[in-house]
């Protein structure tokens, strides 16, 4: 019997036990008996009118027929080949592009599975099933939904009439160790140099952004530069969904933003937990991203004695995150004037970090920019470390690497605060030394 009519045989099989399980709900022991119960009625159908679906059933071996138990009570209990992939830690993203295109990254590259849903029904059913656990609901009249898994993987579901093609679902996976700079170090993305000079950055209390597009890995990069916060100081993260992995800051509180939904409708957003961490008096405020109005929140808490703060932000390039912050203060307060904007992020940044994902799928530092301040309308930057390619690099293969530039670090003051003199002088022959 071809293989594509026994999985035919298999899907109407499913589709019977979904249709019995849906009248009431079932215990595991109730469940397992009805699974049972139908292949039972479907191998008898099939041995009365003499088909080969009753010949080749009876030649499965016993280990094969619990497995085809197995695959029926997972595909209509459990949740199919999302589960499957979920368990699965060697993927870092999937993305659910309708029931029959689905993508996994792994190792850093984008591949199609052969494997599928059986039907768009399916999909949302699973879909639903796997949403609900997370204390959301997802349809039609609610099509959007974000939500973390237990590990801290984002989730964020699209469902029709808003998703074209079908239902879509993104799942960003996150390690369980957390990044440290010696991990970004091994994976060539920073050099030991330029991980010395954030060190100091972070210890001596700089404000910094970590700017880059999708995938450029800025929350892996964060995570990396909070490891650097000193243990005796307190220390608030605020993210959308709680990702970020501190664990040498005993003085921790971790808060994460709550969605409005059909049953609460009070939305607690990062712009309300900004605000919130100022009275709880915090050394340092980690924000996961700036993407909004809370942008203007997080410059007021680096200018007003909140020293040391941390977060991202989607940009292409330094400039960009400039640009975009602007644009951010501007959707929070649009009578600020842009000078006096332009003057507070100038104030209240001290340095960005740029990353980039690039064409051989690598994530590299491409520059460390200090902010040094406003100049005829403008925000001030001066590259202090810039990637480079060299003569190996071909169009598959990025070689280069991340460069002192030759300028002089202009604001000084926080290291000197610190006990750090190590940027006192710059250049690519070394830096003064002087302790």
């Amino acid at each position: 019997m071809g293989n594509d009519y026994f999985m035919q045989e298999v899907t109407a099989l499913k589709r019977s036990v979904q249709e019995a399980s849906r009248l009431r709900e079932y215990t595991d022991e109730e469940f397992n008996l009805l699974v049972d119960q139908k292949l039972q009625e479907r191998i008898g159908w099939a041995q009365e009118n003499d088909t080969e679906l009753y010949r080749y059933y009876q030649g499965m071996s016993f280990k094969d027929k619990n497995s085809l138990k197995y695959t029926i009570n997972e595909s209509v209990e459990g949740l199919g080949i999302l589960g499957k992939i979920i368990t699965d830690t060697n993927i870092t993203e999937v993305m659910i592009n309708g029931y029959d295109n689905i993508f996994i990254e792994k190792s850093g590259k984008l591949e199609k599975m052969d494997e599928h849903f059986e039907s768009e029904e399916d999909l949302i059913r699973i879909v639903q099933k796997f949403v609900s656990a997370m204390d959301r609901t997802v349809d039609a009249s609610n099509p959007v939904v974000d939500a973390r898994l237990e590990d801290g993987s984002r989730v964020h579901v699209v469902f029709p009439p808003v998703a074209l093609s079908g239902v879509t679902v993104t799942i960003r996976r996150f390690p369980k160790d957390p990044m440290t700079i010696e991990k970004l170090l091994s994976y060539g993305s920073v050099t030991p140099e330029a991980a010395d000079f954030l060190e100091k950055a972070v210890r001596s209390r700089h404000n910094i952004f970590v700017a880059g597009g999708t995938g450029s890995g800025k929350t892996t990069f964060l995570n990396a530069l909070s490891n650097f916060i000193p243990p005796w100081e307190r220390v608030i993260t605020i993210e959308d969904s709680a990702e970020l992995q501190i664990k040498n800051v005993p003085n921790l509180v971790r808060m994460e933003t709550k969605k409005a939904n059909s049953k609460e409708a009070n939305e607690i957003t990062i712009r309300d937990l900004i605000k919130a961490s100022l009275r709880m008096r915090p050394d340092r405020i980690v924000v996961g991203e700036v993407r909004g109005e809370e942008a203007l929140d997080m410059l007021q808490a680096m200018n007003t004695g909140h020293d040391g703060s941390l977060s991202t932000g989607h940009a292409n390039s330094p400039e960009g995150m400039i640009s975009r912050l602007e644009t951010m203060v501007l959707t929070g307060s649009a009578d600020l004037p842009l000078e006096a904007i332009r003057m507070q992020i100038a104030s209240a940044v001290d340095y960005i970090v740029h990353l980039s994902r690039l064409r051989d799928f690598s994530r590299k530092t491409m520059e460390i920019t200090e902010v040094t301040g406003y100049k005829d309308g403008k925000v001030t930057l001066n590259p202090i470390y810039k990637f480079e390619e060299d003569e190996k690099t071909t169009l598959q293969k990025v070689s280069g690497k991340l460069l002192r530039t030759k300028n002089k670090i202009q604001n000084q003051d926080k290291f000197i605060l610190a006990g750090i003199y190590d940027y006192l002088e710059s250049g690519q022959d070394g830096m003064s030394m002087q302790k």
